[in-house]
C-alpha cells in the first residue's frame, strides 16, 4: 500500500513553495494526495478529489500530450469543453519508468527556474512510488504460497492483510499486457496462468473489470473471505468462475462465483466427470443438442425457446420429441430434464476445454 502520509507531505511541501494547487496520482490517474488549494479550481481537480479518478475522457485529453513517456514538466492547455483549466503535468519517473503525475494548475506564472527548484521534491515522489510498485511485486510472490491448498506453504506466506479479501483469476493474453502495479491500493497481483490477484472484497468487481478489459479475455471472481487465511478457498473458486465465464456466454466475460448456481457444480468436475455427465447427451447432433438446451434454459418455455431459435414452435416440439427418443429421457420429468441438461452442460465445457 502506498505510504500515504509521505506522499501528501511531499505534496504539500511543493505546493506551499510553488503557491499553486497540486495534485498527485498514480499511473492510472487514481487520486494519491492533494495540496492545499491556491487560487481557481476547476472542474476536472474537484472531480479527481471527490471520485479520487479522473474520468476516461480527460485522461485521454491529458495522455494526447505525451506525459507517459515526458522526462520533464508538460504544459498542457485549457480547454473549454472539457472544462479543464491550464495545467502543467510532471511525470513521477524512476529508472526511466513513469510511476505516476504531480499536477500544478498553471496560472501562466510558473518559470522554469521555479520548476527547477521543486525537481528534488518531484524525484522523492518518483522514488517512493517506484519503491511501492517493487513491494507489491515482492508481495505478489508471495501470493502463491497464500493461495496453495498446503497449509504448511500458506503458514510461510509473508503476507498480513487485513479482510475480508476476494481472489480474482485473470486469463493472460500473448498480444497485451497490463501494468499489475498501477492497480488500487490494496491489491495484490501476480502474473501467470491465469493472472492471480488478492483483492479487498469490495474492489474485487474493479480490479476484475480493469484487467478483464486490459486483457481482453475472461474474468472470475472468488467468494469474499474475511479471515484472509481462507483466500486459498476464495482463489480456487476465482479459478473455477474463469472456466466458466470462458465457455458459457451468459457468464462472460467476468463470472462471480456466487452467481453461477449449478455452474459451480460443472466447474468442479474433472473432465472424467465431465465425460460421464455427457454421455447422458452424445446420441443428439448439434442441432437437436442446441435445440434442447435452449429449451430447458428457458425453463420449458416454448414460444421463447422457438423465438430465440428462429424456429416454428412445431418444429420445436418435433425436435424435441427425437431428442426424447434418442436420449430414453422425458423432458417433462424432472429428474430426466436435470439429467439432460446437466449432460448438454458438461458435453459443452467438455468440448470447448478439449479445443
Amino acid at each position: 500500500m502506498h505510504n500515504t502520509a509521505d506522499l501528501q507531505e511531499i505534496v504539500d511541501e511543493i505546493a506551499a513553495r510553488l503557491g499553486a494547487s497540486a495534485t498527485l496520482e498514480d499511473r492510472s490517474f487514481r487520486l494519491l494526495a492533494y495540496g492545499a488549494q491556491h487560487g481557481d479550481i476547476d472542474t476536472v481537480r474537484q472531480e479527481s478529489i471527490l471520485r479520487r479518478r479522473a474520468t476516461g475522457e480527460v485522461r485521454d485529453y491529458f495522455e494526447r500530450y505525451g506525459i507517459a513517456r515526458a522526462a520533464g514538466p508538460v504544459r498542457i492547455p485549457e480547454d473549454a469543453e472539457l472544462k479543464v483549466l491550464a495545467r502543467i503535468c510532471w511525470p513521477l519517473r524512476h529508472a526511466d519508468v513513469t510511476y505516476g503525475y504531480l499536477w500544478l494548475l498553471d496560472s501562466g506564472e510558473f518559470t522554469d527556474a521555479a520548476l527547477r527548484a521543486a525537481a528534488p521534491l518531484v524525484a522523492r515522489a518518483a522514488a517512493a512510488l517506484a519503491q511501492e510498485a517493487r513491494s507489491r511485486q515482492d508481495a505478489g510472490r508471495g501470493l502463491l504460497a497464500l493461495f496453495s491448498p498446503d497449509p504448511e506453504e500458506r503458514a510461510e506466506a509473508p503476507i498480513d492483510l487485513p479482510g475480508p479479501v476476494a481472489a480474482v483469476a485473470v486469463r493472460e493474453s500473448d498480444e497485451r499486457v497490463a501494468t499489475l502495479w498501477t492497480l488500487p491500493r490494496g491489491v495484490l497481483a501476480r502474473t501467470g496462468s491465469p493472472v492471480a490477484l488478492l483483492a479487498p472484497a469490495h474492489l474485487a468487481g474493479e480490479v476484475a473489470q480493469t484487467l478483464q478489459s486490459a486483457y481482453g479475455t475472461a474474468a472470475g471472481i472468488g467468494g469474499p473471505r474475511s479471515d484472509p487465511a481462507d483466500a486459498w478457498q476464495s482463489w480456487r473458486e476465482a479459478r473455477q468462475a474463469l472456466r466458466i465465464a470462458e465457455h458459457f456466454p451468459r457468464h462472460a466475460p467476468i463470472a462471480r462465483w456466487e452467481d453461477l448456481g449449478v455452474h459451480r457444480l460443472l466447474a468442479r468436475l474433472s473432465q472424467q466427470d465431465l465425460r460421464e455427465l455427457a454421455a447422458e447427451t452424445e446420441a443428439l447432433d448439434a442441432e437437436l443438442a442446441q435445440t434442447v438446451e435452449v429449451y430447458l434454459d428457458r425453463g420449458g418455455h416454448a414460444q421463447k425457446s422457438a423465438a430465440e431459435l428462429g424456429i416454428h414452435r412445431q418444429t420445436l416440439y418435433y425436435r424435441l420429441g427425437k431428442a426424447e427418443r434418442l436420449t430414453h429421457r422425458d423432458l417433462s420429468d424432472g429428474d430426466d430434464r436435470l439429467a439432460v441438461h446437466l449432460g448438454l452442460k458438461a458435453a459443452r465445457l467438455r468440448a470447448q476445454e478439449g479445443r
